[in-house]
């Protein structure tokens, strides 16, 4: 990886755009969060997710896009919030307008959980996509084989537990939409 980033330096979109594609960082409020490189089981989740989400979408106007993608969800206040979700998912159009990313909250984003993310997953990203708007928050821990889905509702999110035995969990934000958790958590 280049150059670290000064973390006490505020970084906004502009930077993020600047800096070298072979590096992979996010910004939360100004503050630059390098990020790590994937385990082979993080991979597995992201692909057979993606797949099945895909695969439901084929023909309908929402489409599912996987890291690095990245999504600045305060581009008209700041613009010092970028992310690149493991997996998401985008069904107003005019979010990807400028042809880099999203701009805006996406309808649906699983992240995968590895031991060094857990933090930045449950709490840092959790509050942020909530206050942002994303409609269902999805957190896949491969190595517990355990899924915990997010809804919000007036503005909070509500949760629900799901293991490697259920075979349809379903995506409230895209009807008639489910994922099948033995073939994301299958060996």
């Amino acid at each position: 990886m280049g150059a670290a980033r000064n973390p006490d330096e505020h970084y906004t979109y502009e930077d993020y755009a600047s800096w070298p594609m072979d590096e992979r960082w996010e910004i939360i409020h100004g503050a630059p969060y390098a990020m790590a490189t994937p385990t082979e089981a993080h991979q597995r989740t992201v692909g057979e997710v993606s797949r099945q989400l895909s695969t439901f979408l084929l023909g309908k106007p929402c489409r599912a896009y996987i890291a690095p993608f990245s999504v600045r969800l305060n581009a008209d206040d700041g613009d010092d919030i970028v992310v690149e979700p493991d997996v998401l998912v985008v069904c107003d159009r005019s979010k990807l307008a400028d042809g880099k990313g999203v701009v805006g909250a996406p309808d649906f984003i699983m992240e995968v959980l590895s031991p060094s993310t857990v933090k930045h997953d449950t709490i840092r990203k959790f509050l942020l996509y909530q206050s942002s708007g994303v409609r269902e928050y999805w957190i896949a821990d491969p190595e517990e084989k355990f899924l915990v889905k997010y809804i919000l509702r007036d503005g909070k999110y509500m949760a629900t537990g799901h293991s490697a035995d259920d075979a349809s969990v379903p995506v409230d934000t895209l009807e008639g939409c489910a994922i099948d958790l033995t073939l994301v958590f299958a060996e």
